[in-house]
């Protein structure tokens, strides 16, 4: 049962029958917000139809809000209805809606709160495509995490995701990788090899691996051209170090169902060259020159007649260039062929998670998914910005195991899955952040993740609590839904049953969006109404939630607790956190 919905439907139907006349009106009401307003004390809903329709109905935005109030005046369900500001109309409930909210909540908690936007529509998100040359570092982990809790969020909301990871297998660091680890095998094989060289992977997670083919091939490798015992072992340690980014990402409680070979593009009768030919084909690359830019040249431009594919035909700042000087394709012939064979999949809907250092690469990857797909396929390309590591406010820098970077393992390791992933997800993906060890870890109403895990585990107790206290009354979901819910009339417990009501609210509007931090800020702020009337409850007995002189009051109370319950496991299960019954 979502309230917001509900009522944005009433308005909508409303103004159709005041204005039936009026063109393309449906479509504007549509588009209009139903929330709650800024101020509670102006009422519970607030919406701002009457100003998006105002200029095709013909009068001004307050006439057609007075209307409109005037419709609602009589509606059982409306207690007050009043036009404000330049137009809004503030809608107060009749506090029936909200306790039949409540029930809702508690004959439904699977499925409460849980919209079918996609219809069973194919999403796919790409997210942490790390390169495969060792473990993963604390600067995938953000990206991870927030590309993890948006395919959660969107399979909860009806679509049919897909979790991929692109394996950047076809560069040059492949070699590389397969050199160091050639130089581990030998060491191994007890060679000293003395200090790594520079241009090399000197990190000691090649250790197991050089042991690896030293078991396997013994000698036979050094037998060989040190060419073509790289091309031997590339596949193996490549191997290994996939292994050991799914063993890191499954700590942090991420799975992909698909992984792509970077290889796959390439060759002759890879996918790049039959993308390149399907553009040629349809006049969507051309032979030419780029305007030298202006300001720092770009690392792809160079100043000679090229093979450009036309950008700026779908939104992009520049055409961009395919083929390099040397013959061989520029990385973005590969981003192209690699989104349309996602297309060719049958992904309308694709989904890249990217680093900072990937700002620029937006509209160009926009420009390459609408040139493929004759515009029928989007793509939405999220930013993560950098996290700033922080023990006693100094940044941290050094890694306990590497000796140069922070790896993902090292910061599951020291505080866990929980408050990695949901500190993570506090702020907006394109906002730096800091990630401060000392903060996390703590058991205070400082810590996000504990205070909303309290919370849940707090509404659990009153649940225990109740049932000891009280053995021969029923507390299981099916009974309390049935109690005198009109009980529950106190400011304060309204307020923590509206608090409730707009979770269905904060998972559509976190789907739209692809923002999954919206539904880990809704956690914690209903975590902060749970905890606030369990404080309130302390000092005044009305308030509390067994009430030993009135079984119906308690009923009706625990009620409450077990929606908020519901609530809160439903959203810290989205964002990939446990929800426990108890905390120490």
């Amino acid at each position: 049962m979502n309230l917001f919905d509900i009522f944005a439907e009433r308005v909508s139907r409303a103004m159709l029958s005041l204005y039936p006349d009026v063109e393309g009106l449906a479509d504007l009401v549509a588009k209009a917000s139903m929330e709650p307003p800024r101020d509670p004390a102006h009422g519970d809903l607030s919406s701002n139809a009457a100003m998006v329709a105002a200029k095709v109905i013909g009068t001004s935005p307050r006439d057609v809000a007075a209307r409109l109030a005037d419709h609602f005046r009589n509606d059982p369900d409306v207690t007050s209805v009043e036009v404000a500001g330049p137009g809004f109309l503030n809608f107060r409930l009749a506090g029936t809606l909200w306790h039949s909210t409540l029930r809702s909540v508690l004959t439904s908690p699977e499925t409460y709160g849980k919209p079918d936007l996609g219809h069973g529509a194919k999403v796919n998100v790409e997210y942490v495509s790390a390169n495969p040359t060792g473990p993963m570092h604390v600067g995938h982990t953000r990206g991870a995490v927030f590309g993890d809790a948006l395919a959660a969020l969107l399979e909860f909301c009806g679509y049919v995701v897909t979790r991929e990871y692109y394996i950047n297998d076809a560069g040059a660091q492949i070699g590389t990788l397969a050199r160091s680890a050639l130089l581990r095998y030998r060491e191994a094989l007890g060679e000293d090899i003395g200090t790594i060289p520079a241009g090399l992977y000197p990190g000691d997670y090649l250790v197991p691996v050089g042991k690896a083919l030293a078991a396997q091939f013994g000698n036979q490798l050094k037998s060989m051209p040190e060419s073509e015992a790289i091309e031997t072992i590339k596949p193996i340690v490549l191997e290994a170090m996939m292994d050991l980014i799914r063993s890191d990402l499954k700590e942090l409680g991420v799975v992909h169902e698909t992984f792509f070979s970077e290889q796959q593009l390439h060759g002759e009768n890879g996918k790049i060259a039959e993308t390149l030919n399907w553009l040629r084909e349809e006049g969507l690359v051309y032979q030419g020159k780029l305007e030298p830019p202006k300001g720092k040249a770009p690392e792809d431009w160079e100043d000679r007649e090229q093979t450009l594919f036309r950008a700026t035909q779908f939104g992009d700042d520049t055409d961009r260039p395919l083929v390099k000087s040397d013959g061989t394709y520029a990385y973005f012939a590969a981003d192209i062929a690699y989104h349309r064979d996602k297309y060719l999949r049958g992904f309308n809907d694709q989904i890249i998670v990217l680093g900072a250092d990937h700002a620029g690469y937006v509209k160009r990857l926009q420009a390459a998914v609408k040139a493929i797909s004759h515009g029928e396929a989007e793509i939405d390309v999220k930013i993560c910005q950098l996290v700033r590591l922080m023990r006693d406010g100094q940044p941290v820098k050094m890694s306990k195991r590497s000796g140069e970077l922070v790896t993902l393992a090292d910061v599951v390791e020291e505080v866990g899955r929980d408050a990695t992933r949901f500190l993570l997800l506090m702020r907006r993906n394109d906002a730096a952040m800091d990630f401060d060890f000392a903060r996390v870890v703590e058991q205070t109403r400082d810590n996000p993740v504990f205070y909303v895990q309290y919370a849940h585990a707090r509404a659990c107790s009153v649940l225990r609590n109740a049932a000891n206290d009280l053995p021969n009354l029923d507390f299981s979901d099916a009974a309390l839904a049935v109690s005198d819910l009109s009980l529950l009339s106190t400011p304060d417990d309204l307020e923590v049953i509206k608090a409730i009501a707009e979770w269905p609210r904060q998972v559509v509007l976190a789907a739209r969006a692809h923002e999954p931090h919206r539904i880990a800020n809704h956690l914690h702020d209903l975590a902060g109404k749970f905890h606030a009337f369990w404080s309130k409850g302390n000092q005044d007995a009305q308030l509390r939630f067994v009430n030993h002189a009135d079984n119906k009051l308690t009923l009706a109370r625990v009620a409450m607790a077990a929606a908020m319950r519901n609530v809160l496991g439903s959203g810290l299960s989205l964002l990939g956190v446990s929800a426990p019954e108890h905390l120490t």
